[in-house]
């Protein structure tokens, strides 16, 4: 037998891992566990809500303020980490394939995933707002879902006892925001499926952690404030779960392919999902929480908290 042929060919060579395939196969794990816990926390706490006790605003302090600090997770992360290595990506791509473009290709692709959750937003809102009731019975919403109704034959136009809305408005506002959400968890989790390297992956799915039990925790408060059965709620909040690591394992299969071709394909789904975190930072994390008016400066802090947590994580990585 040849020498050097046996060199060449190595058992343990050929059976290497790819970068970073045991933090992704963590993440699929902690990605389903942590959204369902911060989820059906509210659905225990309020399985049987009195009046009085019902969920109260989904935008609560403590929330507020992690999410704050998520904001600046993933400011650093876009910013520091999926940026640079996207542009870095695809320019290596299309100089594999030996292409020469004028048109700034990477900069319009980020685009693209910013516009794509952008559209996907506004037509759920616009769905939401269509199935409203009209003003006239908005303004005699009770904080409890229900209507009040004159009593009959009441004098003065006297209040009688409440009727309940009917829940199919409130169903089909629900399903929606659920599917949108769902969506959106898949181009999160593309992100850190098609990270290579250990170090990197980390930062995405520390991200991606503080953002995802932040919103399973305020969607699960919004759709029992809509007055959704308990299995309802519980299962939205499995579909949001689920589509995360879905998006990490397309990913994950993705980030394994080695043709020029593969490569760019690769380049362009990281383009998209730099372009979720894109919007999820700019148009929906900070404006949301800085335009409170409560806790302005703790905000503030921990936003460049997160920001510098990213930031030492990839000097000391560096």
């Amino acid at each position: 037998m040849d020498t050097g042929a046996a060199l060449a060919w190595s058992p343990g060579a050929a059976s290497q891992p790819p970068p970073g395939l045991g933090v992704k196969l963590g993440s699929l794990v902690l990605l389903l566990l942590l959204p369902l816990a911060c989820g059906l926390a509210p659905l225990w706490c309020f399985r049987q809500p009195p009046a009085s006790r019902f969920p109260p605003d989904p935008r609560s302090p403590v929330l507020s303020l992690v999410s704050c600090f998520s904001g600046g997770v993933f400011m650093g992360t876009f910013l520091l980490d999926l940026l640079p290595d996207y542009l870095g990506s695809i320019a290596a791509a299309l100089e594999g394939l030996r292409i020469t473009l004028q048109f700034p290709l990477p900069e319009f692709i980020l685009a693209m995933g910013f516009f794509l959750v952008l559209v996907l937003e506004q037509a759920t809102l616009a769905q939401r707002e269509l199935a409203e009731p009209p003003e006239e019975s908005r303004a005699l919403l009770l904080p409890n879902g229900s209507i009040q109704a004159a009593a009959p034959g009441g004098a003065g136009g006297s209040l009688g006892s409440p009727v309940p809305v009917p829940a199919g408005p409130g169903a089909l506002r629900a399903a929606a925001l659920a599917l949108a959400l769902a969506l959106h968890a898949v181009l999160e989790g593309l992100a850190l499926g098609l990270r290579e390297g250990e170090a990197a992956a980390l930062r995405v799915l520390l991200a991606l952690l503080l953002h995802k039990g932040a919103v399973a925790f305020g969607l699960s408060l919004e759709l029992l404030r809509s007055r959704l059965r308990p299995p309802a709620v519980a299962s939205c909040l499995v579909l949001l779960a689920l589509m995360s690591p879905l998006g990490v394992g397309v990913g994950t299969a993705l980030a394994a392919g080695a043709g020029p071709r593969q490569r760019l394909c690769r380049a362009v789904l990281e383009g998209l999902a730099a372009g979720t975190f894109l919007f999820v930072t700019f148009l929906e994390i900070l404006p949301q929480e800085l335009g409170a008016p409560r806790n302005r400066i703790p905000k503030v802090i921990l936003i460049l908290a997160g920001f510098a947590l990213v930031s030492a994580i990839l000097f000391v990585k560096g």
